[in-house]
């Protein structure tokens, strides 16, 4: 039987206020354990939550850029259950009247297809502590807890089960991240646990509207697990079901070194939560001018700013996305169209020389070693036949590496390039001479012998020569 995969993510995203959400203490990460802690995010007998203004702020400012409705009163209600990091044994969370209602986020696949991915909500929630067990601290058989993320601010992002794929998963996350990151109000660290998600996955029947019973997935630290976690998870279910068995609904592990899933706990129902209304916090009221003034504080987002990429810089789809989808990589583009404007021979130059760079240093693009100023100085040193495109590599990794500006190296090192016909005509002539086999073939035929002939100037040249005018001494001279 085929079947296919139903997928639901919720994702925690940490908000980057310097407070915790019902108290001043900071949110700081890295500190010493337990140092950030009070008596309000500890939960002591007496006292009173406050609201962080900023929270409520940045969570409607989430839910107007995916297409929210935010809802005019929201409420707080304690889920109540019982962990040894949560010293309340509730968590302050919204349940029945989230902030954000319905919403959408679009998503680019590898092969160019686009889908539309529904939200549930978006709701606002507290952290709970961190349980540290004691084999990473030498101290096997003891567990410790750290209550200084106990309080820190959440937004709980639940989208509805659209997904199919673990690449769509994947895409999604990619997407919301993004989004995030322009707003500016997370960090989506993925690593010190601002960016979290779990997955709903359950497998039915082509064709069958019912759904299957689904199993929920957490301890994924990068999107590239969540990937493979859920499609190791969709070929258990479909083994389990192929071999007669049935799906447990249940919280199961990824095994990130093994790439498999590992049962952890039955699932949780909201019944078993025993919510209710937090008595100690009032209702959000958020009036229309309120909501009316957070929208006028949106940002050009990644849908939008691709869109205007396509049609201001003629930029084809590809390079659009790609140059969007973190702000940093827009904002790097356009600042280096200040310097040298030709969008499309800046954008191949980030997308491939600057993006390589990233992932070989494994750092963000400010940390490049290249500005923009010095990338559009490059490029305009390409365009203007000065250097070429084989000394402009070399010009490039003599800026990361020294930091000096690429006309300077370019003077300093006599890098200019060679464009006297007479002198280019010479070279062709000595290798033409050279090479009297691979002449003749060429002459018989053998085209694509031109570009053993042009790396062999470019050889003689030290890469000065034009490439340009070597092709055209060698068609020339070859017939």
């Amino acid at each position: 039987m085929k079947y296919e995969a139903v997928i639901g993510l919720e994702v925690h995203a940490q908000l980057s206020t310097k407070s915790k959400i019902f108290c001043s203490c900071s949110t700081a990460f890295g500190a010493e354990a337990n140092s950030q802690v009070c008596p309000i995010c500890l939960g002591m007998p007496g006292t009173l939550p406050v609201l962080n203004k900023k929270v409520v702020e940045y969570t409607v400012k989430t839910g107007l850029s995916v297409g929210c409705r935010i809802a005019e009163k929201s409420i707080f209600a304690r889920k109540n259950y019982f962990y040894p990091d949560l010293p309340k044994n509730y968590q302050i969370s919204q349940y029945e009247l989230p902030t954000c209602i319905g919403g959408e986020i679009h998503i680019e696949l590898e092969d160019g297809s686009k889908k539309v991915i529904g939200l549930t909500r978006i709701h606002i929630e507290e952290d709970a502590g961190k349980s540290i067990h004691g084999e990473n601290l030498g101290s096997a058989g003891n567990s410790f807890i750290d209550l200084n993320r106990t309080g820190t601010p959440l937004m709980e992002i639940v989208s509805e089960p659209d997904m199919r794929t673990g690449e769509e998963a994947r895409a999604y996350l990619t997407k919301l991240k993004s989004i995030l990151k322009y707003l500016d109000i997370a960090d989506c660290n993925m690593e010190e646990g601002s960016l979290r998600c779990d997955a709903n996955v359950s497998i039915r029947p082509i064709g069958q509207e019912k759904l299957g019973t689904k199993a929920e997935i957490k301890n994924m630290n990068s999107f590239r697990n969540v990937q493979k976690a859920i499609e190791y998870e969709i070929r258990r279910q479909e083994k389990v079901l192929n071999e007669g068995g049935r799906i447990v609904q249940e919280t199961r592990l990824w095994d990130a070194a093994k790439g498999i899933t590992v049962s952890m706990r039955s699932k949780e129902e909201a019944n078993d939560y025993r919510y209710f209304p937090d008595p100690d916090l009032v209702p959000i009221i958020l009036s229309d001018e309120y909501v009316e003034a957070v929208r006028a504080t949106l940002p050009e987002l990644p849908d939008a700013k691709m869109a205007r990429f396509m049609s201001e810089y003629a930029l084809p789809e590809h390079d659009a996305i790609a140059l969007t989808a973190e702000k940093a990589y827009a904002d790097y583009f356009e600042e280096a169209l200040k310097g040298f404007n030709n969008p499309k021979m800046i954008a191949n130059w980030i997308l491939s020389e600057v993006l390589s760079t990233l992932n070989e240093k494994q750092c963000g693009i400010s940390d490049a070693g290249i500005s923009p100023s010095q990338l559009a100085e490059l490029v305009s040193l390409i365009d203007s036949g000065k250097i070429s495109g084989k000394i402009a590599k070399d010009v490039y990794k003599a800026v990361i590496d020294t930091g000096k500006n690429p006309a300077n190296i370019v003077e300093r090192q006599g890098l200019v390039q060679n464009s006297d016909s007479g002198e280019l005509e010479a070279i062709v002539k000595q290798v033409i001479d050279s090479s009297p086999a691979e002449a003749e073939r060429y002459k018989n035929g053998e085209k694509r012998l031109q570009g053993f002939f042009v790396g062999q100037v470019m050889k003689l040249s030290k890469g000065k020569a034009n490439p340009q005018m070597v092709n055209d001494i060698i068609a020339k001279l070859l017939g």
